[in-house]
């Protein structure tokens, strides 16, 4: 198997959020066994596997993202990174359509290398503070404003804090987090300089699954576009995760769909051996 690392929703390498991605030429998915023990090989927040379907079926591509220790409904950057693998290799052009355990969802390049997913919005159910959000205040370390959970294709905990301070300076208890049962946690608050090319700031922590923090997590910001956009009163944002790497996601608006866009680089191109 020939596997690829990209860095999506960044324009430069060592950037953005790095994704395995491997491409087969079978029409099936080897074993759920191989997958998984591939991805914690490549040991990233998330690994993509497609292959190609027949003509005439609901999608272009069937696609599965694996996390190093367990496989996901949902991933925005790996599908991203996905996506530019098909443009760049010529398999693909304009729009690649996908099957995955979240429905069909799509890719659209344009002429720059930019890439637009098309994915579903998530429901936002409202929670007590601080009685529903599980303690995720004291592993946070920081007092939450608002708390929601979203649904039905993410199980995340999506708590505001006060300011973007916070979110770059957090230093959560990563185990107390854990324990609070949600697949993972988005932290998020409004720019404090909208000049800066950002609307609101965010870090995502999911270390149940393996991934103490995701660096950029466009799955996240199917959320984080209804939250701000409600907030904001905008349908059109930009969203800055504010990791060590970090990254852009541009977010659009659409009802019950929620664009994705950003771009991605290839930065290793090698063979999977056994």
């Amino acid at each position: 198997m020939r596997i690829r690392i990209v860095d999506a929703f960044t324009d430069r390498p060592f950037a953005g959020n790095p994704a395995g991605v491997l491409l087969l030429d079978t029409d099936t998915f080897p074993d759920d066994d191989r997958l998984q023990r591939i991805a914690a090989e490549v040991n990233l927040s998330e690994t993509a596997f497609a292959h190609p379907l027949p003509e005439g079926a609901e999608a272009d591509w069937a696609l599965r993202w694996f996390t190093p220790t367990t496989e996901v409904k949902m991933c925005g950057h790996a599908t991203l990174a996905t996506a530019h693998v098909l443009h760049t290799t010529g398999a693909a052009t304009g729009t690649v359509r996908f099957a995955t355990l979240s429905g069909v969802l799509s890719a659209t390049a344009d002429d720059s290398g930019t890439i637009t997913l098309d994915f579903p919005t998530a429901r936002l159910t409202a929670l007590d503070v601080p009685q529903g959000t599980d303690g995720a205040a004291d592993a946070l370390g920081a007092r939450i404003l608002s708390a929601h959970h979203t649904s039905p294709h993410i199980d995340y905990l999506l708590v505001e804090v006060a300011d973007e301070t916070t979110v770059r300076t957090l230093s959560p208890d990563l185990a107390a987090l854990a324990r609070t049962g949600h697949h993972g946690c988005a932290v998020t608050a409004a720019a404090e300089d909208p000049a800066r090319g950002y609307d609101f700031v965010s870090r995502f922590f999911a270390p149940a699954f393996g991934t103490d923090e995701d660096p950029v997590t466009g799955s996240a910001h199917t959320a984080l576009a209804p939250f701000w956009s409600a907030r904001l009163g905008r349908t059109e944002l930009t969203g800055f995760q504010a990791s060590a790497r970090g990254g852009l996601v541009r977010t659009a608006l659409h009802g019950d769909r929620t664009l994705l866009t950003g771009t991605a680089v290839t930065v290793i191109d090698g063979e999977l051996l056994t």
